[in-house]
């Protein structure tokens, strides 16, 4: 194989100018890949990372029995819940972990009642990381000895007709399944440019929804924030096996549409990316196949001192294969420098966050990343189309008798 290996590269070497280009076909197509995934990772972090925020976080760990009812928040009080946070605490990857109560309910004003999830949070624990606490529009953002006052998304406000400092009645879902109301303050509005999603929950502070709703001390979930997408699965793998007993989920669980909306956007471009360096193949198929026909002689002669025509394939098919694993390492590099430089200059997107609703949610600029994520799938198919692109001209350098191919001009 050492043999076929040196002809082949020989082979590669010796038309400089047509496998160059070729090379460049692979490697920018490879390249370009790599740009476009850490172009997306790193809107993903902005736009999804966001959204996971708002949402409820990276990961979320509960008491035994709560996912069971789906659709149902049922006031299940977590065990020991100080220590499951202080546990999360000691990952690295967790920036912060937060004790919460959730439980369905009614705000009611004048303009009429509208189903909300009240939420109850311990604010200092979730300030550095609140999306909604980075965005105040009016007010201020919840403290920890709060009573009775409420901070809200301003497409609730709208619809409830309120503004800083009115009242409204709150009814939530408490313990034993019994409701309870209570009149708000509003404290304070958050805008994050998403009516729909700013219509969905209510926030108090954490002590306040202990009294409210029969949950002294108590709290019914743990709220882990990440440094990153991506690095749920590992979180949760550590954890698991101290908290036995407890279900430990992450985003892609309790948020399946943000999951699906995400693994369509990949898919699509999945396809686009093979059709991109399938092109690209054409051109390690045309190289080649000129190839056979340029040295036909030298087929020949291969013939005559003995290799058979399926080592002459073999020699083709190296070729090609070659010829893609050299553009795999120009489009790494490329890919690599390219996003290495973006990746520390950013992407000013404030101009755009009005294009679509979820834009909205990019707060800074844009860093992508280097683009690694699937970089080991993307080099495979390279190497997979370079090696189908070489299949025909291999079959046509095989089929060449040696005693015709000696006598070619």
């Amino acid at each position: 194989m050492s043999l076929y290996l040196r002809l082949a590269w020989r082979n590669v070497r010796r038309q400089g100018r047509r496998t160059l280009i070729v090379v460049l076909a692979m490697g920018f197509g490879l390249a370009l890949m790599m740009m476009y995934d850490g172009l997306i990772a790193g809107f993903e972090q902005a736009i999804y990372g966001n959204a996971v925020k708002i949402l409820g976080g990276n990961v979320q760990i509960h008491a035994a029995g709560y996912n069971d009812t789906p659709g149902r928040r049922p006031l299940l009080p977590l065990p020991d819940d100080q220590a499951v946070v202080d546990r999360a605490r000691a990952l690295p990857q967790v920036v912060a972990a937060s004790r919460r109560i959730k439980t369905g309910g009614l705000a009611t004003s004048r303009e009429g009642a509208f189903a909300v999830e009240i939420v109850g949070i311990e604010p200092e624990a979730e300030l550095p990381v609140s999306l909604t606490a980075q965005n105040v529009s009016a007010g201020r953002f919840l403290a920890a000895e709060d009573e009775d006052m409420a901070f809200i998304g301003q497409g609730l406000a709208t619809a409830m007709g309120v503004g800083l400092g009115d009242r409204f009645t709150l009814a939530g879902g408490s313990t034993h399944d019994q409701m309870r109301s209570r009149t708000m303050t509003v404290a304070g509005i958050f805008d994050v440019g998403l009516p729909d999603i700013e219509k969905r929950s209510i926030y108090i502070a954490l002590g306040e929804a202990q009294r409210l709703y029969g949950l002294s001390g108590q709290s019914t979930e743990v709220v882990l924030f990440l440094h990153s997408l991506g690095q749920e699965q590992a979180v949760t793998a550590a954890l698991a096996p101290s908290l036995p007993g407890y279900e430990v989920d992450s985003w892609e669980t309790n948020f399946p549409e943000l999951q699906a909306a995400i693994g369509t956007k990949s898919g699509v471009m999945n396809v686009f990316s093979v059709i991109i360096l399938m092109i690209a193949g054409i051109g390690i198929l045309n190289l080649l196949l000129m190839a056979v026909y340029e040295r036909t002689r030298e087929i020949g002669l291969l013939g005559a001192m003995g290799l058979r025509p399926g080592q002459i394939s073999i020699l083709f098919i190296l070729e090609g294969t070659l010829m893609g694993a050299v553009g795999v390492l120009a489009g790494i590099a490329l890919g690599l420098l390219f996003n290495g430089l973006l990746g520390r200059i950013g992407l000013d997107y404030s101009q755009f966050t009005s294009l679509t609703e979820y834009t909205a949610l990019i707060t800074t600029r844009v860093y992508p990343t280097l683009g690694t994520e699937k970089l080991l799938g993307r080099a495979v198919t390279v190497l997979v189309i370079s090696a189908l692109a070489a299949l025909y001209p291999a079959r046509e350098a095989a089929h060449r008798e040696p005693a015709e191919a000696l006598h070619f001009v």
